[in-house]
């Protein structure tokens, strides 16, 4: 029986639903968010929260960024996710589970599942940064109303690549490749295509990686 972090949809949204991706405008606006996934949140059993969209189940989506080039991934028929396979995508997450908080008790579980994803699906070699710079919810499909998604940016100082190559092809393109590819009709995942679309505004700034 698998359990997944959740947070209700009431106290995410008490006034609308928003659609697509939110950043944050505000440094404050992604400390209160991040606080209220810590301060609402509770692990219940998948199958429930599946069937049950006055949850949410927070899912982290990484962008790892390598100078100004995105890893890009595609998801193969051997991965786990039918509902996946063959899609692109631009973000590396999964459920956070309560295994990611074992470690210690203050551990953030926004944090600790998506280092756990990164490691689990990338090998970067070097260091990376991981900051939180908006949402993504999309109510217009039965996944996506049980699902919320935190986008982070991982900022490289050194290389990446996927670690499943039986599950997952990857690789490295800029932000000008993958907006000809989302326009063109590629088969990206929604919440991936909600990203492309406002891609440059999530980036580091050119100064702030190296070249």
């Amino acid at each position: 029986m698998e359990f997944v972090y959740v947070v209700p949809r009431e106290r995410l949204f008490p006034e609308c639903y928003p659609h697509g991706l939110v950043p944050f405008a505000t440094e404050g606006e992604r400390v209160a968010f991040e606080s209220l996934l810590r301060e609402e949140g509770f692990f219940c059993e998948r199958a429930y929260a599946e069937r049950n969209p006055s949850l949410k189940q927070v899912i982290p989506y990484v962008l790892l960024v390598v100078g100004r080039k995105v890893l890009l991934l595609r998801r193969l028929a051997a991965g786990g996710e039918a509902r996946l396979h063959d899609k692109l995508s631009i973000g590396v997450g999964g459920h956070i589970n309560p295994g990611d908080l074992d470690a210690t008790e203050r551990a953030d579980p926004l944090e600790a599942g998506a280092h756990r994803e990164l490691r689990e699906e990338t090998v970067v070699r070097g260091s990376y940064t991981l900051r939180t710079v908006g949402f993504l919810n999309d109510d217009s499909t039965p996944v996506g109303a049980v699902h919320i998604g935190v986008v982070q940016v991982a900022t490289v100082q050194g290389t990446a690549e996927v670690r499943e190559k039986d599950v997952l092809e990857g690789s490295l393109v800029s932000t000008a490749e993958l907006t000809e590819r989302w326009r063109t009709g590629a088969n990206f995942e929604s919440w991936s295509s909600f990203l492309i679309e406002r891609i440059d505004e999530l980036l580091p700034e050119p100064s702030a990686v190296s070249a």
